[in-house]
């Protein structure tokens, strides 16, 4: 990617090194977090595990709210600070100090009502709080040399449908 790519260029060109289905389901889900948190900023780490876009008061990784996580064969979207949230519905997984996550099938689980209430539960808790009055901007932070592969493994199947031999 040229230095002179814009940062939207930049992460459509992190987006399309995974398979269609995953890339369309985490822009639909950015979209609806861009209209939800519409003066957030987005840091974006193309990291050696995964893709993290994620949505902060401030450029501060360390204030973020939210991280939407693109994996081979999901996506996640983070609590950055979820460890105390009250979840009733018990949907929140991870058992660290810091962050919960769950994972987004599709976009419209950002709907679900145990959903939008951890997500209204983080914003009212969180440290630094969504400037009202700011505007959005894409940030670009880091970008790994080294990274896993963004599509899934090809399967036995697979590989001969391609003409290479199975490894048994």
């Amino acid at each position: 990617m040229s230095k002179t790519a814009s940062p939207e260029q930049q992460l459509a060109s992190f987006l399309a090194k995974f398979k269609p289905e995953v890339a369309e389901l985490a822009e639909a889900i950015l979209n609806k977090m861009r209209r939800r948190y519409p003066t957030a900023l987005e840091l974006v780490y193309d990291n050696y595990n995964a893709l993290a876009i994620g949505f902060c008061p401030t450029e501060r990784a360390s204030d973020g709210i939210f991280s939407i996580a693109l994996y081979p064969k999901w996506v996640s979207l983070f609590f950055l600070q979820g460890a105390g949230l009250p979840d009733p519905a018990g949907i929140l997984k991870g058992s660290g100090n810091v962050v919960r996550y769950i994972m987004l099938p599709n976009p419209s689980m950002l709907d679900d009502p145990a959903v939008t209430a951890l997500m209204s539960e983080a914003v009212a808790r969180a440290r630094v709080p969504f400037d009202p009055k700011g505007a959005h901007r894409l940030i670009i932070k880091s970008v790994s040399a080294k990274q896993r592969p963004r599509r899934p493994a090809a399967t036995g199947a697979a590989k001969r449908r391609a003409g290479k031999k199975s490894i048994a």
